[in-house]
């Protein structure tokens, strides 16, 4: 394995990190946006916010974490996807704005209008942003990011049914995510109807994320016929993975042991990545960019590692410590 090897597996930690993570907080919003008006989800949205509370401005560590690692690392792959894909990664820049604001703002405010602008910014924005970056994630993998200083389509590359399947998709398992997590959250509080009612969530949320990925492999097929590839020969261990992860999963949440089902769920989306990413290597921008071919001078490669490992050093401690104390706090409660 060579250090361009290592420093791409590092950013897809990073990316798998955000979408566990980063990823559940959307969904938090997404159920927060669907959950009524102000006196039938005023308990749900209290959960959410409790949940999300301590820990949802450390979950964007992961996403600066994966930006970076691909600057430094891959400069070429960077810049062909910020040049052609400037319109939705803007969109997704003010999403994750206004949805900081909306969940910062609502609580300091006693205005019944006021709430419900913050709230609704903090909704809809939850559901704008993952469909954006799966749009973006979309865009790349089907191929349509060339490289070079904004060579690719400008509506397109982003506008068509892989980008829209991969947008529909993420906002589908943040919503599984978040739903599946929330019911162990709400049997911690003791608020058995709310874990009722989100195991209920879950699994609507969980056979509806399943449809769109089995029927995605025949837009796939079509559109972006050797990422279809990379996925039913590389990938294809990884994605029988995911199915089988994926009913085991629903069949927990049914059976209601919400602890394991928090762990099965999060390795279900751990195995759609990964199989995404096996599936596309040894590219990084199809069909012609590879990891060697992208990657930084092998000074750089290394100076980037070093880095990475003294500032995980430092941070990591840090994030599980404050994981520690938000369970431990939750358990109190």
């Amino acid at each position: 394995m060579s250090l361009a090897d290592v420093v791409v597996a590092l950013a897809w930690v990073g990316v798998t990190a955000y979408a566990l993570l980063g990823g559940a907080d959307f969904g938090g919003g997404f159920w927060d946006l669907v959950a009524g008006n102000v006196d039938r989800g005023a308990r749900k949205r209290a959960l959410i916010e409790r949940s999300i509370g301590p820990l949802w401005e450390a979950n964007h560590v992961w996403l600066i974490f994966a930006l970076v690692v691909l600057w430094t690392g891959f400069p070429t792959v960077f810049a062909s996807i910020a040049s052609t894909l400037y319109v939705p990664l803007t969109a997704v820049a003010f999403g994750v704005i206004l949805r900081g604001a909306g969940f910062a703002f609502r609580p300091t405010v006693r205005e019944l209008a006021l709430k419900r602008l913050f709230g609704g910014a903090f909704g809809l924005s939850s559901v704008i942003t993952p469909f954006f970056l799966g749009a973006v994630a979309g865009a790349v993998a089907s191929g349509r990011v060339p490289p070079g200083n904004a060579r690719g389509a400008i509506f397109t590359s982003w506008l068509n049914p892989t980008s829209l399947l991969a947008g529909a998709l993420a906002v589908g398992v943040c919503a599984y995510l978040a739903a599946v997590y929330l019911t162990a959250d709400a049997r911690r509080a003791g608020q058995e109807d709310l874990a009722e009612e989100f195991r209920g969530k879950g699994l609507c949320a969980g056979v509806l994320v399943g449809a769109i990925s089995l029927g995605g492999l025949v837009v796939l097929n079509v559109d972006a016929p050797r990422l279809y590839a990379g996925l039913t020969h590389r990938g294809l261990p990884l994605v029988v993975a995911s199915v089988l992860l994926g009913f085991g999963s629903l069949a927990l949440l049914w059976r209601r042991r919400y602890g394991i089902v928090r762990l099965t769920a999060g390795l279900t989306v751990v195995a759609i990545i990964w199989g995404w990413g096996a599936g596309q290597y040894p590219h990084l921008l199809e069909p012609s960019l590879t990891i060697e071919a992208a990657a930084a001078p092998r000074a750089t490669l290394a100076a980037l590692l070093v880095s990475l490992g003294v500032g995980a050093a430092l941070v990591a401690p840090s994030l599980a410590w404050l994981f520690v104390l938000f369970q431990r706090e939750r358990r109190m409660t």
